[in-house]
């Protein structure tokens, strides 16, 4: 079916918010552990400046592809260096379901925003809002979709283990929710485990792109394959080199056009000329430029948080 008449789905949003930070700077505090990360090889003030029209850009962008933004300003009195990444303090889900998530890094927890709860509340159906941020005063974490890749079809939460996506608060969230978690432990190309499972995977509606051989153990690796399979999607393996380029920190949005895979320029250049073909044949690739803010070694889908809620009637 050609994407200009491909309807809407349930796996690809068609509204996203966006923070626009206003002090951006990768997050000494968040580099432990994540291995993506890059030292701005320029002063402090012009490396906010650029994250800054990177976002402004990427907002033009998706408007222009008929996405709907929600744009919000981080007015930077908080030290909220990652404020850009909203995927991981919370979700929305059919339904009319809100998560909110405990935060690995202090600074991190900075970035949950009332208003834009509130903004969601004003504006979409929104049932309830489940917060599992209290769940901090124990050391459990569960960073959103950025520690989830859910499969919205076949409700299944594929999980890459990590202190960032605690199995006590995965549970939780899958019984309130109804997800089966699937967890498998993962190894970037030098061994160390990969932080977010957002970095090596990205399910749409059609395809789903994977860095199958960071998934450790051979066998879990093929029951992923299977499980993706088993819904009619086609299966991208994807490389290391592909995900340090960020190919899996992709996102499928519905437009009125049609399906578009919202990905980084950078990701864009590491596909091959096959998967880009696979893609295409149910999504239009909108490549966004982003090279300052995937320094905090987060991409495209890390920065929109994605509203899987039905818009209120204007009366």
């Amino acid at each position: 079916m050609p994407h200009s008449e491909t309807p809407m789905s349930i796996q690809a949003p068609p509204a996203v918010v966006m923070v626009r930070p206003r002090h951006f700077t990768p997050n000494p505090e968040t580099a432990a552990d994540n291995r993506f990360q890059s030292s701005p090889d320029s002063p402090a003030d012009e490396t906010a400046r650029r994250a800054f029209d990177e976002v402004s850009c990427a907002v033009d962008t998706l408007r222009a592809a008929g996405v709907t933004v929600h744009l919000f300003d981080d007015d930077g009195r908080h030290h909220t260096p990652d404020s850009v990444f909203p995927n991981n303090w919370f979700s929305t889900h059919p339904g009319g379901h809100v998560a909110v998530y405990p935060m690995f890094n202090p600074s991190r927890r900075r970035e949950r925003r009332s208003d834009v709860l509130e903004f969601l509340k004003q504006h979409y159906r929104v049932q309830d809002v489940i917060d599992y941020s209290g769940l901090e005063h124990d050391n459990l974490f569960l960073e959103g979709t950025g520690a989830m890749v859910l499969d919205h079809l076949a409700r299944v939460a594929f999980t890459a283990r990590s202190h960032r996506a605690d199995p006590v608060a995965l549970e939780r969230f899958a019984t309130h929710f109804n997800y089966e978690p699937l967890v498998f432990d993962t190894a970037d190309a030098q061994g160390q485990p990969i932080y977010h499972t957002n970095v090596l995977m990205c399910i749409a509606t059609q395809f789903a792109l994977v860095a199958l051989d960071a998934i450790v153990s051979p066998q879990r690796a093929a029951e992923v394959r299977q499980r993706l399979e088993e819904t009619g999607r086609e299966v991208l393996p994807i490389t290391q080199q592909q995900v340090a380029d960020f190919a899996g920190n992709a996102i499928e949005l519905s437009t009125p056009q049609g399906r578009v895979l919202a990905l980084s320029a950078r990701a864009a250049a590491s596909l091959s000329d096959e998967q880009r073909r696979c893609i295409e044949r149910s999504a239009r690739l909108l490549p966004l430029d982003v090279p300052t803010i995937e320094l905090a070694g987060g991409s495209v889908r890390c920065m929109l948080a994605g509203v899987h809620l039905a818009p209120r009637r204007a009366v």
